[in-house]
C-alpha cells in the first residue's frame, strides 16, 4: 500500500466527488479513479458505490475513513521520529521536479554547500503531484520545481513562500542528419515527427497549451513515442526517433558540442522560472538558516541588477 493512496480516499471524503478531488490532488481524474481501484485491491473491498451518483461510500468505504486519516497521520509520524532519531548531523531535504534534480542541481549544488553550513543535502524526485503534496504535508524541507500557473494556485497559501532561484526555457529540438541539418521540422508540409511528454504531465501540459497549437494550421504531427522522463526523451531524439521540446539546462551540452539542434523561429519556445518554496514554518532550525541565507544572496544579487 502507498501512502498517496490513503491521502487520495482522505481527499475523496473531504471533497465527495472524483473530480473535485483528482484537481485537489493534482492528478487527472483517471489516474486518480486508478489510485483508489489500487487501495480498493489491497484491501480486498469496494470502499465507493459507483452505482450512485453524487459519490456515496460503501459501508466498509465509511468504516474505514477514519482508519485512513489514522493510518495516514501515524506513518508521517513514524517517519518524522525515525529521520529524527538518524539524524546524526543536520539535514536539509529538497522534494525536486525530475528534470531539475538532473538538469539544474548538480550545478545548484556549489550554492547549496556554501550556504548549508555544513548540512546533508538529500534531493527526492518522483511525479510533480506527488512532490506538491509531500511538500505541504511536511516531508520535506523545501520543494524545487518549475513555475506554471497551476502550480502557483496550489501553492499560493498562506504558509506557503517562495523564491526564484533559477530561469530555464522549454525548446524544440532535433537531432542533425549526415548533412548536418536538423533530421526533423525543417519542410513545413512534412509530418512532424515527435517525442513527447504525457498531455497529464507537467511538461506535456505546456506542450499542448503553448507550443503545438502555434505552429503552422497545415503541418501534421505524429507521435512517435511519450515517455514523462525528460531525460530519455532526450536519449529518443538523440537516437533520431523524433524532435521533441525539452528544457535547456538539459540538453545544453548536447547543444554546445553539436549533438543536437534548436529549431527555427516556426517552433515556439516557452520560458521557464525556476522556484524554490518553503512552509514558512521551518522543520528544523538548519532549514530556516538556510532559506534567510538563500534569500539574502538572491535579494543582494537582484539589488546589484538593479
Amino acid at each position: 500500500m502507498e501512502l498517496k493512496w490513503l491521502d487520495d480516499y482522505i481527499a475523496l471524503i473531504d471533497l465527495g466527488s472524483f473530480s473535485k478531488a483528482a484537481e485537489a490532488r493534482f492528478v487527472t481524474q483517471p489516474a486518480f479513479s486508478r489510485r483508489i481501484r489500487s487501495l480498493e485491491d489491497w484491501l480486498g473491498v469496494s470502499l465507493v458505490d459507483r452505482k450512485q451518483y453524487p459519490t456515496a461510500l460503501t459501508p466498509a468505504g465509511q468504516a474505514f475513513a477514519e482508519q485512513a486519516r489514522l493510518l495516514s497521520g501515524q506513518i508521517l509520524a513514524v517517519r518524522h521520529q525515525m529521520q529524527d532519531i538518524s539524524a546524526a548531523r543536520a539535514q536539509l531535504l529538497i522534494i525536486s521536479q525530475q528534470a531539475l534534480a538532473v538538469s539544474f542541481f548538480p550545478s545548484w549544488m556549489q550554492t547549496l554547500e556554501a550556504l548549508s553550513g555544513g548540512a546533508l543535502i538529500k534531493v527526492e524526485t518522483g511525479h510533480l503531484s506527488d512532490n506538491i503534496q509531500s511538500f505541504l504535508a511536511g516531508e520535506g524541507d523545501f520543494l524545487l520545481c518549475y513555475c506554471s500557473a497551476e502550480i502557483t494556485a496550489q501553492l499560493q497559501r498562506e504558509d506557503v513562500e517562495s523564491l526564484q532561484v533559477g530561469v530555464d526555457q522549454f525548446i524544440p529540438v532535433s537531432a542533425r542528419d549526415a548533412q548536418g541539418q536538423a533530421r526533423f521540422g525543417r519542410a513545413a508540409d512534412d509530418p512532424l515527427k515527435l517525442v513527447a511528454h504525457p498531455a497529464e504531465s507537467f511538461f506535456g501540459q505546456i506542450l499542448q497549451r503553448d507550443c503545438l497549437p502555434s505552429l503552422h494550421a497545415d503541418r501534421s504531427v505524429e507521435v512517435a513515442c511519450e515517455n514523462a522522463l525528460s531525460e530519455a526523451l532526450k536519449a529518443l531524439v538523440l537516437e533520431g526517433y523524433g524532435m521533441a521540446w525539452l528544457p535547456r539546462s538539459l540538453v545544453r551540452r548536447e547543444l554546445d558540442n553539436g549533438d543536437l539542434l534548436v529549431l527555427d523561429e516556426a517552433f515556439p519556445r516557452v520560458d521557464l522560472a525556476v522556484r524554490l518554496y518553503r512552509l514558512r514554518q521551518p522543520r528544523s532550525q538548519s532549514a530556516g538558516q538556510f532559506w534567510q541565507y538563500l534569500q539574502d544572496m538572491y535579494n543582494q544579487n537582484l539589488s546589484t541588477v538593479g
